[in-house]
């Protein structure tokens, strides 16, 4: 028998594997995750009652159209059904724009550090990752963003507010920015924590994508609208760049249970609101607990804070770990701590108190 393995391609020999956050210990002391940017509260009204229903029609495939779902994702949002795709979560939706504008030897841009999923799939698609660094106060920095384009780039993406900084773009700098985007390259506005959003410069990417064809925007009901398990994700888009998302995306990707629960937390809107906003003023208490220990936190509109550890990135994690609380580090960078119950967001700033009094 042969001993050689099948082909691969080898552009698969230095993707890194996606980190997914660690979960908390089922038997060990860890009593709260912190590290997923979950929302901590149970489904909306409505939605599990949904997700049963279509529970009984598991021996189906689902409507792999997604009628429903889009049109009341058009009627929610003023957009022709044609401007929408759908995805398992955002970041499936992200692999299919990689997929439908870049290949070998073209370029995807996006800051850096910002979602991690960017340089992976990019390089499945075989493009080539340009990195641009963000500026000192962990910010998108668009003016090197835009002297950083050639020929070559074919797709862009924008994380606002940022992950896992949680920083933001305003309005002004980002239409400048995109003033300065050839037309033939596609902006992608990934806004997977706009509902989390209080800064009023910063604009609803609906609003920018209206008047320019070359601007894509991502959403996604995992974070604020709690469906995190159940993957479903839209873009909206010019009809090119939607009817494009529609051709490579997996076929009945989404299921129908996702599809139902999804029309059901869109139809609870205002119990959505009340939670964000419960989320939003624990970040306040987390965010300014930690600047009067001392931290120097970048100023977040997500639903997760971060702190810029350097070397002590790890020694960190293991003392939150330690004291029953898991976080997502960044060796060598830092720590990103998602917004959780009071209780878990109460055992987080203990420990960063103690670990800041001891370390700094």
């Amino acid at each position: 028998m042969s001993e050689t393995s099948p082909k691969l391609r080898a552009v698969l020999d230095d993707i890194p594997t996606y980190k997914p956050g660690k979960p908390a210990a089922a038997d060990g002391p860890i009593a709260y995750k912190l590290s997923s940017n979950e929302n901590p509260y149970p489904p909306l009204p409505g939605v599990l009652e949904s997700a049963l229903a279509a529970a009984h029609g598991f021996n189906r495939y689902p409507d792999m159209a997604c009628t429903g779902l889009m049109n009341e994702l058009a009627e929610r949002f003023g957009v022709p059904v044609t401007h929408l795709a759908t995805g398992t979560g955002s970041v499936g939706i992200a692999q299919s724009l990689v997929q439908s504008t870049a290949g070998p030897g073209d370029e995807v841009m996006f800051a850096w550090r910002s979602f991690e999923a960017y340089p992976i799939i990019t390089q499945i698609s075989g493009a080539a990752a340009v990195k641009v660094p963000l500026t000192a106060g962990a910010v998108h920095d668009l003016d090197a963003m835009a002297e950083a384009i050639t020929d070559r780039t074919r797709l862009i993406f924008v994380c606002n507010p940022n992950n896992p900084t949680g920083t933001v773009v305003r309005r002004a700098e980002l239409e400048r920015f995109l003033d300065r985007v050839p037309s033939d390259v596609l902006v992608v506005l990934d806004e997977a924590y706009i509902e989390f959003i209080r800064d009023s410069g910063v604009p609803n990417g609906i609003e920018i994508y209206r008047d320019r064809p070359n601007v894509a925007v991502l959403r996604t009901f995992s974070k604020a609208y709690g469906l995190a398990g159940l993957r479903v994700g839209f873009a909206i888009a010019h009809e090119p760049v939607a009817a494009a998302l529609r051709k490579t995306a997996v076929p009945f990707g989404v299921s129908q249970l996702a599809q139902d629960a999804a029309v059901a937390s869109l139809r609870a809107e205002d119990e959505l609101l009340g939670r964000v906003g419960s989320l939003v003023c624990e970040r306040t208490r987390v965010y300014d607990g930690l600047t009067a220990q001392g931290w120097t936190v970048p100023e977040t509109q997500a639903n997760f804070v971060w702190l810029g550890l350097g070397e002590r990135t790890v020694e960190f994690a293991a003392a939150c770990e330690k004291a029953g609380v898991v976080v997502r580090p960044f060796p060598g960078e830092g720590v990103r701590v998602s917004i959780g119950e009071a209780e878990a967001n109460d055992l987080f700033l203990r420990t960063a108190e103690t670990f800041f009094k001891e370390k700094f």
